[in-house]
C-alpha cells in the first residue's frame, strides 16, 4: 500500500501577515505611503489600460497623433535634459568655486522655477519670447519664431529642469578637495585636462542623476508648456497636452493607454539611466 506524505502548512506563509505587523513603525508608515501615493494609481492606471482589448490598445497608443507626441515629448525632453546638463555643470561650478556680487541672490534665483507656479512661468516665458517681447522681437526679423513653436516647448523645458542639475551637482562640488587638482596642475596638467580627467569623472554619477531627474520632470511638465505653445498636433503637441484633450471628449480610454506608453517609456528611459549611473560610480573617489 502506497503511503502519501502528510502535507503540512506553510509557516512562511501563514506567517506572512504577523511578520509584516512587526516590522518597525517606520517601515509600515513608510510601506503605506508608497501604497496610496504610488503603487495604488500606477496600478490603477495599468488596470484601466488593461480593460481595453490589445487590438485597440495598440490602435490607440500608435495613432498618428500619439507618436508625433511622443516625438515631441521624449525628444526635446531629452535635448533640454542635455542641454542642462552641460550649462547645470557650469552654474554649479560658478556658484560653488566663485565669490561674486550678488552670489547670493543669483544662487537663490535657481530655485525660482521650484517655487513658480507652471501657469506663471508659461505666462512669463510666452510674454518674453513671443513676437513682440523683449528677445523674441529681437530674432522675429530673422524669420525666428520662439514661442508658440516647438523651440518654445524646449525653452520650457529648459526652465523647470534646470535646478535639478545645478542643486544635485553643488553639494558634491562642495565636497570636492582642492589638493586634487592641485596635485594635477604640480604634474604639468593644463587646467582643461585637469577638468576632463580629474574634476569631471566623480561628477559623473551627480550629472547623470541630475539629467535623469530634470529629463523626467521635462516629460511630465504641462502648465508652462501649455501656454508657451501652441499645441498643433504634429508641431508641438506634447502627450500630456493630448491626454487633458482626451479627457476633454470625455476619452478616458484613449486618455488612459497613452497615459500607461508614456509610463511605460519614462521607466525604461529611468531604468537605462540609472544603469549609466551604476557606470558612472565607478570613477567616484
Amino acid at each position: 500500500m502506497a503511503s502519501s506524505s502528510p502535507s503540512y502548512p506553510n509557516p512562511t506563509r501563514k506567517n506572512l501577515p504577523r511578520k509584516i505587523l512587526q516590522l518597525p513603525w517606520p517601515w509600515l508608515i513608510t510601506l503605506g505611503y508608497m501604497a496610496l501615493m504610488l503603487i495604488l494609481p500606477v496600478s490603477a492606471l495599468i488596470l484601466k489600460a488593461s480593460t481595453e482589448k490589445p487590438i485597440d490598445f495598440w490602435r490607440i497608443a500608435t495613432s498618428p497623433i500619439a507618436l508625433s507626441t511622443y516625438d515631441v515629448t521624449f525628444v526635446t525632453a531629452f535635448i533640454a535634459a542635455l542641454i542642462n546638463g552641460v550649462f547645470g555643470v557650469l552654474i554649479a561650478w560658478v556658484l560653488v568655486r566663485y565669490d561674486f556680487p550678488f552670489k547670493r541672490i543669483i544662487d537663490a534665483a535657481i530655485d525660482l522655477p521650484f517655487a513658480l507656479p507652471t501657469s506663471v512661468a508659461g505666462l512669463t516665458l510666452a510674454t518674453v519670447y513671443s513676437d513682440k517681447g523683449w528677445i523674441g522681437s529681437l530674432v522675429a526679423p530673422f524669420g525666428i519664431k520662439i514661442a508658440f513653436t516647438r523651440l518654445g516647448v524646449g525653452i520650457a523645458m529648459i526652465f523647470i529642469s534646470l535646478p535639478f542639475v545645478v542643486r544635485t551637482l553643488q553639494p558634491v562640488l562642495q565636497e570636492m578637495e582642492h589638493e586634487i587638482e592641485e596635485a594635477a596642475w604640480s604634474l604639468g596638467a593644463t587646467q582643461w585636462q585637469t577638468f576632463w580627467r580629474v574634476v569631471l569623472p566623480p561628477l559623473m554619477p551627480a550629472v547623470l542623476t541630475g539629467v535623469s531627474l530634470g529629463f523626467a520632470r521635462a516629460v511630465g511638465e504641462y502648465g508652462s508648456v501649455v501656454i508657451v505653445a501652441a499645441s498643433i498636433p504634429f508641431q508641438d503637441l506634447i502627450s500630456s497636452v493630448l491626454i487633458i484633450q482626451r479627457l476633454e471628449q470625455f476619452d478616458y480610454s484613449g486618455a488612459t493607454v497613452i497615459g500607461t506608453v508614456l509610463l511605460v517609456f519614462s521607466l525604461l528611459i529611468l531604468v537605462g539611466i540609472n544603469l549609466l549611473q551604476a557606470w558612472g560610480r565607478r570613477y567616484e573617489l
